[in-house]
């Protein structure tokens, strides 16, 4: 049996417009079976990928968003959000689509220092 290791994946890119955001999501997806330790932080922009009711028929983009919600499925349910990132945005965890745990940009670099390897997306 393997070591299992801590994982943050670090998304600071906004959903739609590029493949970061969709390519993270499905990194994590196959990480999980690998039964490591993953957490998923979102900063900056990043916090728009779980916002509730996005709208992406003008992007010609498929809505991925729904995935987040199987996440726990996955056993993956370590969801982080930059309370700052979320302030810039005029938003707030009530506007994301699953639950997550705010933390301050300090807060964050702290669990960032506790992780083996943090992949940024």
């Amino acid at each position: 049996m393997g070591v299992t290791k801590k994982l943050l994946y670090l998304n600071r890119k906004a959903p739609h417009g590029t493949i970061y955001a969709q390519e993270a999501l499905e990194v994590v997806l196959i990480g999980s079976a690998f039964e490591q330790d993953i957490s998923l932080a979102f900063v900056d922009d990043g916090v728009y990928q779980l916002k509730k009711q996005q709208d992406t028929k003008a992007t010609g983009m498929k809505n991925f968003s729904p995935t987040y919600r199987a996440l726990d499925d996955y056993d993956v349910n370590k969801l982080y959000v930059e309370q700052e990132s979320l302030a810039a945005r005029g938003l707030s965890a009530e506007d994301l689509i699953v639950p997550v745990q705010v933390l301050s940009s300090a807060e964050l670099a702290a669990l960032m220092a506790t992780q083996d390897v943090v992949f940024s997306f």
